[in-house]
């Protein structure tokens, strides 16, 4: 095992990272710069580091973010001979592909009898099959690159919340057969020894594997074949064109043929893409579990919101049970210790052989109007401005589709999936969640007007955050663990929107459309490209 970064695991509490007291380490340059919680990827896998960029350059392609998305786009594209920059202002992995669960799968958020409502029936078998043809992507790039990250093929089982309702499982087979997954059967129960499922449908040929690993592999084949990777180079503005120009906050400019958008949230689009998706905020416990007392296998109910379970193992004795679900929308609540209570109480119900909770994190999804990903040229801008966006919670499937489809796209060639994921597509099944959504939106600028969390900065607890009314605006108030007073503008600086705090990450969230900060005002997360501003402590 590569050294580790002793020195971060000395500073994270271990309320943030239970794992540290079972010996797990965080490697340096996973030193999180989502959240303050730790992923189980994040202990498992070293990412090589990165140069900032320091000079003026071009490439034929530059790809802003170096998460599974961007990542994968540069790696097709160098693949076919391109020069290709890649600019991330984090570590390769850092954002939330490091908070992923890591199901590989075609079964998405929506089921398919829904997905062919809103995209046809020719629609929903483009959907499988371009999923499909991820997974396989992933396992042949993995065996090509000679690429140790866990990859496995395992059945998938999604199952009803009781036993009773059966009439959406039956619904369901009939939407997936339709869509080509001939191969998906009923079958009476999941394996699993302690807790009944009831009928429930066997999906073969899923997948799982650990996503830092897998970056890792991709890094070392992306520079083998001449790619250059730009870590702590934040980009501040992006203008298509020809040539397309891409500046970072120190100045310095990549020019290129072509610019991919990867940053979970498009920093590149100011409105259009924000009202087509929204953000979410979902929870992860990993227990401890005795070595193959759960099968291995991927598990997802039809609750709303839905949980998702999967295994990894850790050593010859023990594997970690993994339990996502819980979602709320972003910045609009501040309860995560109920949330992961109730994911442990869930978990506990039906896997009684789960011990010790070894860790805790949270991640951010973009949730699109209709249930897949927006890959393709940006709305309302120059032709060679690409995006990724809208994962809705499959993410490193839609990320390799992205590298897919946009190597295709950037090269002038036709592609099969090209209208399906067109950012600029609008779908009749999506208008009732497009417009429930947006008046959730609508609903957050009434904090201009409300009072602060507290009333006084002097009730803001080191370690804690709170936003405080100032005369007509708000301030977004931190004190430190020693009791230094960190005061920014509480003023989201994409769409102005009032921030809130997350108390679990230590983060500032916008609940309008997701763009999150650290303690120091630092963006983490987009749509925004500017930091909170800093204002004078009083």
């Amino acid at each position: 095992m590569h050294k580790s970064y002793d020195l971060a695991i000395a500073l994270i509490p271990k309320t943030f990272f239970p794992a540290a007291k079972f010996g797990f380490r965080l490697y340096k340059n996973m030193r999180n710069d989502s959240g303050k919680t730790i992923s189980i990827w994040m202990t498992t896998a070293e990412v090589p580091d990165q140069p900032v960029l320091t000079e003026n350059t071009h490439a034929d392609v530059c790809v802003v973010g170096a998460g599974i998305a961007g990542m994968s786009t540069a790696y097709m594209l160098t693949r076919e001979g391109k020069s290709v920059v890649v600019l991330d202002d984090g570590p390769i992995g850092g954002g939330q592909t490091a908070r992923t669960t890591a199901h590989l799968s075609n079964v998405l958020t929506y089921r398919y009898h829904e997905l062919e409502q809103m995209h046809g029936k020719e629609g929903a078998k483009l959907v499988a099959q371009s999923h499909t043809t991820a997974i396989n992507t992933i396992e042949a790039i993995a065996t090509q690159e000679n690429i140790n990250c866990d990859f496995e093929r395992l059945d998938g089982y999604l199952f009803p919340p009781d036993l009773k309702s059966i009439d959406e499982i039956q619904q369901e087979l009939e939407a997936v057969h339709r869509a080509g997954l001939t191969d998906v059967e009923m079958v009476k129960k999941a394996p699993l020894t302690d807790f009944d499922t009831g009928v429930c449908l066997r999906f073969p040929r899923q997948g799982q594997f650990d996503p830092l690993k897998y970056l890792a592999g991709l890094t070392e084949a992306i520079e083998r074949r001449g790619g250059r990777i730009y870590t702590g180079s934040h980009v501040e503005k992006i203008k298509g064109g020809f040539p397309a120009r891409v500046e970072t906050s120190s100045g310095k400019v990549v020019t290129a043929d072509a610019v991919v958008v990867a940053t979970n949230s498009p920093i590149s689009n100011l409105a259009t893409m924000h009202f087509k998706q929204a953000p979410y905020i979902t929870f992860v416990i990993g227990a401890k579990v005795p070595r193959a007392s759960v099968p291995k296998a991927l598990y997802w109910d039809t609750l709303d919101p839905y949980h998702y379970v999967r295994t990894q193992s850790i050593d010859e004795q023990y594997d970690v049970l993994i339990v996502g679900g819980e979602d709320h929308k972003t910045g609009q609540a501040d309860d995560a210790s109920s949330r992961y209570a109730r994911l442990q109480t869930w978990t506990r119900e039906r896997f009684p052989m789960a011990q010790e909770v070894l860790f805790r994190w949270s991640g951010q999804v973009m949730n699109s109007d209709d249930g897949i990903a927006y890959i393709g040229k940006n709305p309302f801008d120059e032709e060679n401005v690409y995006i990724v966006t809208g994962d809705t919670g499959i993410g490193m499937t839609h990320g390799t589709i992205a590298g897919i489809l946009l190597t295709d796209l950037i090269l002038g060639r036709k592609h099969p999936w090209a209208e399906l994921y067109d950012p600029s597509r609008v779908r009749i099944g999506g208008v009732g969640d497009f417009i429930s959504e947006n008046l959730n939106v609508a609903a957050q600028y009434l904090e201009w007007v409300t009072p602060g969390d507290v009333d006084s900065v002097e009730k803001v607890a080191p370690g804690t955050g709170a936003v405080v009314r100032r005369g007509l605006t708000k301030v977004a108030a931190y004190r430190d663990e020693n009791g230094t007073l960190h005061e920014h503008s509480a003023i989201c600086t994409h769409l102005n929107c009032i921030v809130a705090w997350n108390s679990s990450e230590k983060t500032w969230d916008c609940p309008c459309h997701g763009s999150r900060f650290d303690t120091q005002g630092q963006v983490i997360n987009g749509p925004a490209i500017n930091g909170l501003t800093s204002v004078e402590n009083k």
